[in-house]
């Protein structure tokens, strides 16, 4: 795909030429500046599962839901097919390496990372951002991925600023405009 860019966008700032492949497709949704998530969870013979998401998204206020979608090949998949509540956690500024560590295939990815169980027995990481303890209300596959749908039982929130990710890097909160 040939996409041309201008220094300033106008309607001549794109140009396409065949419907987009997936790698310049991914370089442009990662324009989109998100959070870092850790989506944690136990499996049902016991170990505790987690991983690194930034596809968490706000769905309503009234019932409290949000939503979250893990690409159908993860082997965490059947874990989260199969657990009727997960946490949310939000990762803060100085949690880089907690980022990294969830989103590699490590095995134990808990350990030497702080954490402490909730009332359900599943991991809050600590220094997070916020905690959504959440109860899964819908599953749907969508496209390559399966789109998670819950309700938020509890949250937590704390005084740090957010880790947020965009075009392949972290980046820092900075200053408010």
């Amino acid at each position: 795909m040939t996409i041309a860019l201008q220094a300033t966008p106008g309607p001549d700032a794109l140009v396409r030429a065949a419907a987009p492949d997936s790698r310049a497709l991914r370089t442009a949704l990662g324009q989109f500046a998100t959070g870092i998530t850790v989506v944690t969870t136990r499996a049902c013979s016991g170990p505790f599962v987690g991983l690194t998401v930034n596809s968490f998204s706000a769905l309503s206020l009234e019932p409290p839901l949000i939503l979250w979608s893990l690409r159908c090949s993860s082997p965490s998949l059947p874990v989260f097919e199969e657990a009727d509540r997960f946490v949310v956690n939000v990762l803060a500024e100085a949690q880089v390496e907690v980022s990294r560590r969830f989103a590699s295939p490590q095995a134990d990815k808990f350990e030497g990372v702080p954490h402490a169980e909730n009332t359900w027995g599943l991991p809050l990481l600590h220094g997070a951002s916020a905690w959504f303890e959440c109860r899964t209300v819908s599953r749907q596959i969508a496209g390559d991925h399966c789109l998670f749908i819950a309700e938020v039982e509890r949250f937590t929130l704390s005084e740090a600023a957010p880790l947020l990710f965009h075009a392949g890097a972290y980046f820092a909160l900075g200053s408010r405009l």
